[in-house]
């Protein structure tokens, strides 16, 4: 369905989103340069290769200006996974990440061979979720490794986006959605954990 709000809040809506992305990355990024945060290298990067090939099958799937913002995070999410193997991140890859990747990867084949961009986004969708395995496995296991405020920061961008959309439907919104939910799940957990596992943090700011 057509997106009843309009084309004006859409595109201021789709300016906040780009602006809290950037502001989102920025002490994300100083986080990963002095050691306090160690992101896992392979989720970022699933996450990067993902949100890519969502953006180009929202464009297919007329998101309009809505779709920038999942641009913009893209090219800044295989940035963060850069920077952050440069510094030592998080790089330790099992058999069940690269399953992910190269399931991300077979999304453009979905497209091609449905010839419909919700089959990709499905599939990414799909690959994204399980992607965020690995980092809600470190977070679990040390819960004071990740910023909750900065997953915060994208949930709320990930719904303004949404509402930025042209058009609302599964080939727009699923992906962002369930990159929400996915946001929200992990906030929960390590706080969770934080709570229940305090000598845990100690030892994560002590680097026992």
């Amino acid at each position: 369905m057509t997106n009843p709000i309009g084309i004006e809040i859409r595109s201021i809506l789709s300016v906040i989103a780009i602006v809290l992305t950037i502001l989102a990355y920025i002490p994300y990024l100083k986080g990963i340069a002095n050691g306090k945060i160690q992101p896992h290298v392979f989720s970022w990067i699933i996450w990067g290769v993902t949100t890519c090939i969502v953006f180009f099958a929202q464009i297919a799937g007329k998101g309009g200006i809505g779709a920038i913002p999942i641009a913009i995070s893209g090219i800044t999410t295989l940035l963060v996974a850069l920077f952050a193997y440069r510094k030592r991140g998080e790089i330790k890859i099992t058999k069940v990440d690269w399953f992910f990747f190269i399931l991300a990867l077979s999304s453009i084949p979905f497209w091609f061979h449905f010839s419909s961009p919700l089959a990709a986004v499905i599939v990414l969708s799909f690959a994204d979720t399980l992607g965020f395995i690995p980092t809600i496995r470190k977070g679990y296991v040390l819960p004071n490794s990740e910023p909750i405020g900065f997953y915060l920061v994208f949930l709320f961008r990930n719904t303004l986006a949404i509402f930025a959309l042209a058009e609302w439907n599964l080939t727009t919104i699923l992906f962002p959605g369930s990159a929400g939910l996915a946001c929200l799940f992990f906030v929960l957990l390590v706080k969770y954990r934080q709570i229940k596992n305090p000598i845990l943090i100690f030892k994560n700011q002590n680097g026992d």
